[in-house]
């Protein structure tokens, strides 16, 4: 594999120069734990999707709903991608990693600041605005999934938001920007 320079916003824990990540299946991110933190009403959902019917979800069950079936179907018919749930988000430019910087500050997010990294590893580039909620339906969770693996136009034909997952032996090379916001 060849290595490649990326930039990422450095948000929930601090990062120094110097540091390697190593995300890979044996060592996941923090969106693998925040996903199997919700596993058990994951699966009462899809065991009983009645009950949930008319229940207005949590926003950290929505997203353990979306992960799952999107590692799911990775695993199934795209397992040279790297999981979203073992690996970090990077931009090929320091102007895209300092709007995903701003945009995960606004949201309240621990945001320390943007690295240049060093990935010798396995890259995916994606479109974050297929990026779904999950729902009740494991099926409609699979066929959305699906979407984002794909990784076709949109059909409605809205411009594609680049975001770009990296996995494997990631070097933080250098600490090119503080932000230091709600940590």
């Amino acid at each position: 594999m060849e290595e490649q320079f990326f930039y990422h916003v450095i948000s929930d824990m601090p990062k120094k120069t110097g540091e390697h990540i190593v995300l890979d299946e044996s060592h996941p991110n923090g969106v693998h734990k925040r996903v199997y933190d919700h596993i058990k009403i994951v699966e009462d959902i899809y065991n009983n999707p009645d009950k949930y019917k008319d229940t207005e979800l949590d926003y950290p069950v929505i997203v353990a709903l979306r992960e799952l079936a999107l590692e799911k179907v990775r695993k199934q018919k795209y397992p040279q991608y790297p999981s979203r749930m073992a690996s970090i988000y990077v931009s090929r430019s320091f102007k895209e990693a300092e709007q995903w910087g701003d945009y995960f500050a606004k949201l309240g997010r621990p945001t320390y600041g943007i690295a240049k990294v060093k990935v010798n590893g396995n890259t995916y580039e994606g479109d974050a605005y297929k990026c779904f909620d999950g729902c009740v339906s494991e099926e409609e969770n699979l066929k959305m999934a699906e979407v984002y693996w794909r990784n076709g136009e949109n059909d409605d034909g809205h411009r594609e938001i680049l975001e770009i997952l990296a996995a494997g032996d990631i070097e933080v090379i250098e600490i090119v920007k503080e932000i230091n916001a709600n940590i």
